[in-house]
């Protein structure tokens, strides 16, 4: 006969970080004069950091997304960041 082992089942608690900008009481970003602040929450390949990792609130968080969209759109931030030293190969595309 097999014996099963019961699971451990330890919960881990989290604390939430603190949100950096309402320790700096920003209430609004401005995504043409604040580029540097809203790429400090994109990550090396360009993607938006979840608040979970950056501790924004939902406030800021929803504020630094948006900035970060307008400015992408204004041709401040890049949509997508291609690693150095990769390059796509041409050709070879399937149809079909």
């Amino acid at each position: 006969m097999a014996v099963k082992k019961a699971a451990k089942k330890t919960r881990r608690i989290f604390k939430k970080k603190p949100c950096k900008l309402c320790k700096e009481n920003i209430e609004s970003i401005d995504f043409l004069r604040d580029v540097d602040l809203l790429s400090r929450f994109q990550s090396d390949r360009g993607k938006i950091v979840p608040s979970r990792i950056t501790g924004n609130c939902a406030k800021h968080q929803r504020m630094v997304a948006n900035g970060i969209k307008r400015a992408r759109i204004a041709g401040l931030l890049p949509f997508v960041k291609v690693k150095e030293g990769f390059a796509r190969r041409p050709g070879r595309r399937s149809r079909g």
